[in-house]
């Protein structure tokens, strides 16, 4: 029986097999469910309707369908299986369509559209899943193709520019991969001492990468929050970049570590993006604020510090006051 089975992307496990003699005759789940280790078939029904099952490369959602020997399978298990819901149909497909978090556009025109991403919803379609991600809505909504320029992370909220021509696209992507845009997050980092401003040059992934932090405001329970300015765009730049100075986002299980004052979820926001558009040239630029899924949390915190600057501040006082008393 040939197949390995390995990881696919954070957090997804991908197993590939080759159809042999002995499996002609079954059907796709019956075959997926029968190859890949501890998959039941109600399980392999579901990873298939989610898009999880390539054959040949090609991505199948037949349930049914029969395959000859000599077909190469490869099945996509992680994120998407665990958030979907275990019925099956095009019914719980919706349902789980109705829960995703809300994101908002912030400008369209006839080549491009600037969304505001919220945490837990992916950008683009994966290996796992074709459905549920941000591409996939906007293209339902548009009812045409938007393809994808760049990416946030799952557990990342903020800007994100789609082209919706193919030539637009082209343009961005190559903006993109020069550097020839403006991209900024806000980030609330761990720290009992402040983070050093100016240029973290460190490489991502064996390829060079830079960032420039500030420092914004600090915050109770050693947090500090920064803004961050991308010079390159490296995959986990931002996380990577603090983690590498001892200054880890917030709520990062992956490159961080868990605090006193963890978030909700990854305290990590993409604020600002500035490019050229890619039709007229015209130089465009956007801004969002802090999310409101942070904003309580975040307030938590300047409230705590502000209460400890207080309290030092009184007992400061009250001790400058005791020693004048005592001298006269």
């Amino acid at each position: 029986m040939k197949g390995d089975s390995r990881s696919a992307s954070e957090g997804a496990q991908r197993t590939t097999f080759e159809v042999e003699k002995e499996d002609e005759g079954l059907r796709l789940d019956q075959l997926v469910a029968r190859r890949v280790p501890g998959l039941s078939r109600q399980r392999a029904r579901l990873v298939i309707e989610l898009g999880g099952v390539f054959v040949d490369r090609a991505r199948v959602k037949i349930l049914g369908r029969r395959l000859q020997s000599g077909a190469r399978v490869e099945v996509n298990l992680g994120g998407a299986l665990e958030r979907a819901s275990k019925r099956l149909g095009a019914a719980a497909r919706a349902r789980d369509t109705e829960s995703l978090p809300p994101y908002a556009i912030v400008h369209e025109d006839d080549s491009i559209v600037v969304v505001e991403k919220p945490a837990r919803l992916l950008t683009a379609p994966t290996p796992e899943s074709d459905r549920h991600n941000l591409a996939d809505l906007l293209g339902r909504r548009l009812r045409r193709r938007v393809w994808v320029v760049h990416r946030l992370d799952l557990e990342t909220s903020g800007l994100l520019v789609f082209a919706k021509t193919g030539e637009a696209g082209r343009v961005l992507a190559s903006a993109f991969r020069s550097h020839d845009v403006e991209r900024e997050y806000l980030a609330a980092v761990a720290g009992e001492e402040a983070p050093q401003e100016g240029q973290i040059e460190a490489p991502v992934g064996g390829r060079s990468a830079v960032s420039h932090v500030s420092v914004l405001e600090p915050l109770a329970e050693g947090a500090w929050l920064v803004r961050v300015r991308l010079e390159t765009g490296r995959t986990h730049q931002v996380r990577i970049h603090m983690r590498g100075v001892d200054h880890p986002v917030l709520g990062d299980l992956r490159y961080g570590w868990r605090t006193r004052s963890d978030p909700p979820r990854l305290a990590l926001h993409a604020c600002r993006l500035g490019f050229r558009h890619p039709v007229t040239g015209e130089s465009l630029s956007f801004e969002s604020p802090w999310p409101a899924d942070l904003a309580a949390w975040l307030d938590r915190l300047r409230g705590r510090d502000q209460a400890k600057r207080t309290y030092a501040a009184e007992s400061s006082s009250s001790s400058s006051n005791e020693g004048s008393s005592g001298i006269s």
